[in-house]
């Protein structure tokens, strides 16, 4: 039984990392073709630090998955607090019923929404370039809360509450209290909601695609645009690259998670 879970397991690992496998194998490919591997050669790489349009795309998307995590972690956060002093009720559930829709509703129908609220507002304001990087931040933040505020919660919870109560007790104001406090002990669960929410807008396509506008590019849709042709292989090389950089930036919060983890336990 242990042998054939162990097998599945693997069949399954490999089913979702072969693909990538692949492409990074691709990516040092020495020419051009996307069905034989040829010969090793870093040109594809080379390639792709030219490329000035596709750098650009790339700086928007980072500039973009930057700003919406930090904005969607800091709003996440508070609304998580805000929800968790909510009593067990019709109340609650109606907030986290709400919370949940932006990650259950189809990302078509929320780009396509988003896009008709936002041409919507420029034809109040009298303006016909009002998709551009503040609409793209807007959708980005509103389906990355979701998952700040579910990371948060259960730290929350998990959180005594005579902790706070006793600060104040020694002369901590409540917002002084907060960040001494309750702040150091959710912060693993903000982190992970901020990684999520970076990831989520760092590869996200069909919100950006309905919300973008033509001053304002990311990395997908610029990718997206290719495929109308050809995708050449330098495309490779920098997804090879992010996907590098992503699993390097996952290791080491993970390494950093398990030493707290081994400090509290020492402490206790």
């Amino acid at each position: 039984m242990k042998t054939a879970s162990r097998i599945y397991i693997a069949l399954v690992f490999l089913f979702l990392y072969a693909p990538i496998f692949v492409l990074i194998l691709f990516s040092f490919n020495s020419t051009s073709s996307t069905s034989v591997f040829s010969g090793f050669s870093l040109e594809w790489y080379k390639a792709i630090l030219e490329d000035e349009a596709t750098l650009k795309s790339l700086y928007n998307t980072v500039i973009l998955a930057v700003t919406s995590s930090l904005t969607a972690t800091v709003l996440g956060t508070a609304a998580a607090v805000g929800i968790d002093r909510f009593k067990k009720g019709p109340a609650r559930s109606g907030v986290m019923a709400v919370t949940n829709i932006p990650m259950m509703n189809p990302e078509i129908v929320t780009g396509i929404s988003m896009m008709l609220l936002f041409v919507f507002v420029g034809r109040l304001i009298n303006t016909d370039s009002v998709l551009g990087f503040g609409t793209l931040l807007i959708a980005h933040v509103t389906f990355s809360l979701p998952y700040v505020i579910l990371n948060v919660l259960p730290k929350l919870r998990q959180t005594d509450r005579n902790l706070a109560e006793a600060a104040q007790d020694l002369g901590c104001k409540p917002v002084a209290a907060f960040f001494k406090v309750v702040l150091p002990s959710i912060m693993p669960g903000i982190l992970t909601g901020m990684i999520m929410a970076f990831t989520l807008s760092l590869d996200d396509f069909i919100i950006s695609y309905f919300t973008s506008g033509p001053g304002f590019q990311t990395l997908p849709i610029a990718i997206f645009s290719m495929t109308k042709k050809r995708v050449k292989p330098d495309m490779y090389a920098l997804s090879a690259l992010i996907f590098v950089s992503i699993l390097v930036l996952l290791i080491l919060y993970n390494l950093a998670q398990a030493k707290s983890e081994d400090k509290t336990k020492k402490k206790k």
